[in-house]
């Protein structure tokens, strides 16, 4: 049986100006938005290429906003994703070399953390874990 994520919520305190974030700024896929009732407005964005996407909105979660942390993303090129969002205005760390992949973090505007993770080269990471002792599962 396979089970696959489908939706991560994003709580945010201002639905539109995250939703021109996440369009606009970072590049995701404005799918749809549903305004339900007064009380539930349903936001859905997806990543170029992804299978999963994030919901914003009203009525959907009770988490606070900008609690969201962590979420990762996985990218061809950290320096490539890197450049993308510093040219669309978005605050973003240096790319972090890791033995694992080089990552680059972002937050948006109300604090949710995100991590853009470019895989590494499992041959070279191999080898890593091999002259480090890192026993792998």
């Amino acid at each position: 049986m396979d089970w696959k994520i489908e939706v991560v919520f994003i709580p945010v305190t201002d639905i539109d100006r995250a939703k021109r974030f996440y369009a606009e700024q970072v590049g995701f896929h404005a799918d749809h938005d549903s305004t339900v009732s007064d009380e539930i407005r349903f936001v859905q964005l997806t990543p170029p290429g992804s299978a999963c996407s994030i919901a914003l909105g009203r009525g959907i979660t009770d988490m606070a906003p900008g609690s969201q942390r962590g979420v990762q993303v996985v990218v061809p090129d950290a320096d490539e994703a890197r450049a993308h969002l510093l040219a669309n205005g978005v605050e973003c760390s240096e790319v972090d070399e890791q033995a694992w992949g080089r990552f680059v973090t972002f937050a948006d505007p109300d604090g949710n953390t995100w991590a853009l993770q470019q895989l590494p080269d499992y041959a070279k990471l191999a080898e890593y874990q091999a002259a480090n002792g890192v026993v792998s599962n």
